[in-house]
């Protein structure tokens, strides 16, 4: 049973990374197309209303998503009730959104922005949808189903993006691509499941999937608000224009490293659930996860750094080489942000969303003062603000966690600094060498810095420590290639999506 559990664990990881992989490549693509296509303008316009979006998917969500994930047990009436709740939760706040409309778009001086939140508003209605039918997707560990649903929908909303900025559709060309992305998903996880949510019935136990909900989206929020409180800065001091250099700043950095992070959770956490009761082995998967995310996410951070230059011509071009210090600074930020996800995953799986809370509220003031301070020197100012909270609200993390329940702390501090001191090297070491090379074409030097960079990591993990880590790295790839097993699943689970 442990083994056949490693092998779903390391199968799942790998279908999901590679899915997200090839959105993560979609997404690239759509940037260096879309933004030579449209304008900074364009861009902010669309910022500001998806800033308001992602408020409403946190409330649509309720945390009943992960609820329902977690649950030992779901039977299908909790799955309807908790259909019909999210689903009704996406069309009153879709309905609060148009009523918002015009007052945010008379406060922000921009009048195209009550279309653009109406239209917009259909995404909480279809997402709210969504919602559990992709729990029971998750919960029945069918990551390939997902994964090919989720690329599906970025391709197929990408290439109506750039059909529409191609046609001169201006900003209404994202409008449509976010959409139809969330059409797609929700067509293609209503297919996976094969069957109707079924009516809403009274007397169904539901009372553990709200408190443990109304918890985690309280931390959501913090969490949410307080990440985006530089958007709101931006937007509300500069303008349109320099919120949409920011924001596509934000979107080659912040959003990948999101992107990655979001299948590896919906991995995790029904895998650490199943053998959270085991503490030994609970552990070493929290290491072994911090390895896996923090290594390679690291080191391509550590290349975005010393890349920014050529990177930012090369995806974005000439007329957006303002955003290089912008994404230099994201990418200081997403280190630190990465080595602390693990913790997230502990608070949903041990069920500790009050605690995720009080802890978000913490982290939030730190972030939203760093930003503040940082405001004072403009858009740059803001991104530094962004990326200094973070290092200091890492080290906090943890000790948080060890506050309210059994974590192996000491490890995962050990295995961060590891992290830090491998990517912090590499980058030097790659930084150095390309100062002494002749102008190379932006992609050849981008393909020469992260080549030193690996090399510098190769030689590091000769190191006694490092190789030890590589050793656990190794191992679980070994996994992906050895286990082909097929993903068991609990009899409840396959009742609750089959029947």
């Amino acid at each position: 049973m442990a083994r056949d559990l490693a092998a779903t664990a390391a199968r799942g990881s790998a279908i999901m990374l590679t899915g997200q992989g090839m959105r993560i490549a979609l997404q690239f693509v759509g940037v260096v197309a879309l933004a030579r296509l449209l304008t900074p303008h364009d861009y902010g316009l669309i910022a500001i209303v998806v800033v308001l979006i992602g408020v409403g998917e946190i409330f649509r969500d309720f945390g009943l998503s992960s609820a329902a994930v977690r649950a030992p047990e779901l039977s299908r009436a909790q799955s309807a009730n908790l259909f019909w709740i999210n689903s009704a939760i996406g069309v009153v706040l879709a309905g609060l959104l148009c009523l918002g409309a015009r007052p945010l778009a008379s406060f922000l001086g921009q009048p195209e922005v009550v279309g653009i939140a109406c239209a917009m508003s259909l995404i909480l209605v279809l997402n709210g949808i969504t919602t559990q039918y992709r729990a029971l997707v998750v919960r029945a560990l069918r990551f390939r189903r997902l994964a090919g649903v989720d690329v599906a929908a970025s391709a197929l909303a990408l290439a109506i993006a750039l059909l529409g900025a191609l046609a001169g559709w201006g900003y209404w060309a994202l409008v449509a691509q976010q959409i139809m992305q969330a059409l797609i998903v929700l067509v293609g996880v209503v297919v996976a499941v094969g069957r109707p949510p079924g009516l809403p019935r009274r007397g169904v136990p539901m009372g553990s999937f709200l408190r443990f909900g109304g918890n985690l989206v309280l931390s959501q929020v913090i969490t949410y608000a307080t990440g985006n409180v530089d958007t709101a800065v931006v937007g509300a001091v500069h303008g349109a224009s320099p919120l949409g250099l920011y924001n596509r700043a934000y979107q080659v950095v912040v959003t990948p490293l999101a992107q990655i992070q979001s299948p590896i959770t919906q991995v995790a956490v029904p895998i650490l659930s199943k053998i959270q009761e085991d503490r030994p082995r609970f552990s070493a998967y929290l290491v072994r996860g911090q390895f896996a995310l923090g290594y390679p996410i690291s080191l391509g951070l550590a290349v975005v750094v010393v890349g920014a230059e050529p990177l930012t011509g090369l995806l974005l071009g000439e007329q957006w080489m303002a955003a290089v210090p912008l994404l230099q600074l994201f990418a200081l930020a997403g280190i630190a942000r990465n080595l602390a996800f693990v913790g997230y995953w502990v608070y949903v799986v041990r069920g500790l969303s009050g605690s995720l809370f009080r802890y978000s509220l913490v982290t939030g003031g730190i972030k939203v003062l760093c930003i503040v301070i940082g405001a004072h020197w403009g858009v740059v100012g803001v991104a530094a603000g962004f990326a200094i909270a973070p290092w200091i609200a890492w080290p906090i993390s943890l000790a948080w966690l060890n506050r309210v329940t059994d974590v192996p702390v000491r490890s995962l501090y050990a295995g961060a600094l590891r992290i830090i001191v491998v990517a912090g090297v590499s980058a030097g070491v790659s930084g150095a060498a390309l100062a002494t090379l002749p102008a190379l074409p932006d992609l050849l030097e981008i393909l020469s810095c992260a080549a030193i960079a690996l090399l510098t990591a190769a030689a590091l993990s000769l190191l006694p420590p490092l190789r030890r880590d590589a050793r656990a790295l190794w191992e679980t790839v070994g996994l992906l290639r050895r286990h082909r097993a097929r993903t068991t699943v609990k009899t409840s689970d396959r009742e609750t999506l089959d029947a």
